[in-house]
């Protein structure tokens, strides 16, 4: 395991940092995240669309005008924040390394590519050493669940796991939330709802169905779990069994883990490994369980019904929640800026 990531000091150089996807709903919790943990930022530069240029943004109680995306914006960037979908990091984010800055990328462009790491700072803050400019940020549900994880693989060493997501609208971005209102309100007006951004309508409803089917049957949202784990871990072969269901919640995912480890799993040592993990709440196990209502607006992973799973030899049970937007995404991007610079990895070094 890795050291936990702290806020960057305050002492730190002021740097100029560059927001891609500025107006969406991750960008703007990038923009929160930065101006509440105190991230050194000199200049910020808010990156966008043409159809979002001209237009502002809010940043640490200024307004700050958004910038046309171009191959040209990041000369004298330091570090890149990207949230704009992954044809957009596929186009711009080699520009911006070019320029010097340090990619932190959201999209799933990246994170497979074995020359890019794919860092949760909680778990894997050491695999930063290797990166030459370009880092990738996880997808959501891999995020809080190896957060959990990491600490027990660690206490028993993880052999299997299996996981149920129950994942909100914001996974799909603002417009799929605005649609889960108005399917909302159609229904309770006895309305046919609108459906677009889903498969199929969402409110009063689950769908288990996130992103395409598979040859094999699986979703992308599904492989991304499994094969970013084992990156995440560093267990190429690990054994990894993913369902993934969008559910009628606008803001905060949940994950059914069940998980399987080498060696025979002792309850009270599980229960402290949690309890010490950074960034986890362990809720009592006779106390009230967390639900994404709890972990809304934090940047915590919260951990309950904690349990035995008499399934399966050596077998763990456990309830995750997270932020989506915050922990989820734009949280994680920005501890991975502040462990550049706690390991004197930010500014890079100009060409």
């Amino acid at each position: 395991m890795s050291t936990p990531q702290r806020p960057a000091p305050s002492s730190a150089r002021p740097l100029t940092v560059a927001i891609v996807g500025a107006t969406g709903a991750v960008g703007g919790e990038m923009l929160s995240v930065l101006a509440q943990r105190g991230f050194p930022v000199g200049r910020l530069k808010a990156l966008a669309s043409e159809r979002s240029a001209g237009t502002s943004v809010e940043f640490d109680g200024d307004s700050v005008r958004v910038e046309r995306l171009e191959e040209g914006s990041f000369e004298g960037v330091d570090v890149a924040l990207f949230s704009a979908g992954g044809s957009v990091s596929e186009q711009f984010a080699p520009a911006a390394v070019r320029a010097g800055a340090v990619v932190i990328d959201n999209t799933s462009a990246f994170r497979m590519r074995p020359e890019v790491p794919l860092v949760v700072p909680e778990v894997n803050a050491d695999a930063l050493e290797a990166h030459a400019g370009l880092i990738a940020n996880p997808n959501c549900s891999t995020i809080q669940a190896v957060v959990a994880l990491g600490p027990l693989h660690s206490a028993f060493g993880l052999r299997r796991v299996t996981y149920c997501t129950y994942q909100s609208a914001a996974g799909a971005g603002a417009q799929a939330m605005d649609e889960l209102k108005e399917q909302t309100v159609a229904l309770l007006n006895f309305r046919d709802p609108p459906v677009q951004k889903f498969p199929r309508r969402l409110a009063f409803d689950c769908l288990p169905q996130i992103d395409k089917f598979l040859d094999d049957g699986s979703t992308k949202e599904e492989r991304k779990m499994v094969d970013e784990t084992r990156k995440i871990l560093g267990i190429p072969t690990l054994p990894v069994s993913a369902t993934c269901v969008r559910v009628p919640v606008f803001v905060g995912h949940a994950v059914a883990v069940h998980a399987e480890f080498e060696r025979a799993v002792d309850l009270e040592a599980a229960r402290a490994a949690l309890a010490s993990a950074p960034g986890v709440i362990l809720h009592a196990d006779a106390g009230p369980f967390p639900t994404a209502a709890d972990a809304v607006g934090g940047d915590d992973v919260h951990v309950g019904r904690l349990r035995i799973d008499g399934g399966s030899p050596n077998g763990l049970a456990m309830w995750v929640v997270a932020d989506n937007l915050r922990k989820g995404a734009a949280t994680n991007a920005v501890q991975i800026a502040e462990a550049l610079l706690q390991r004197g990895q930010l500014p890079r070094t100009r060409h």
